[in-house]
């Protein structure tokens, strides 16, 4: 049984979220934009940022399998 994040996820939870097994990957997520809310010294991510994150970082897949990334199939 898979259980419910919060809407506003601590790190842990986060990693969960975007189903990743490393802090240094979330890391790299905020330093490439992702939205951290901070008060004080607690810091959260709101579902709704990580989404718009994933949203803003789609790529389009052209045909014959190539995208962006890999030019050559």
């Amino acid at each position: 049984m898979q259980t419910q994040l919060p809407k506003q996820m601590n790190y842990k939870q986060a990693l969960k979220f975007f189903n990743i097994g490393s802090y240094n990957t979330l890391y790299l997520y905020i330093e490439d934009g992702l939205k951290v809310t901070k008060v004080g010294s607690v810091k959260r991510i709101d579902q709704d940022d990580a989404n718009e994150f994933l949203e803003s970082h789609k790529v389009q897949q052209h045909r014959e399998g190539k995208n962006e990334f890999n030019e050559a199939n």
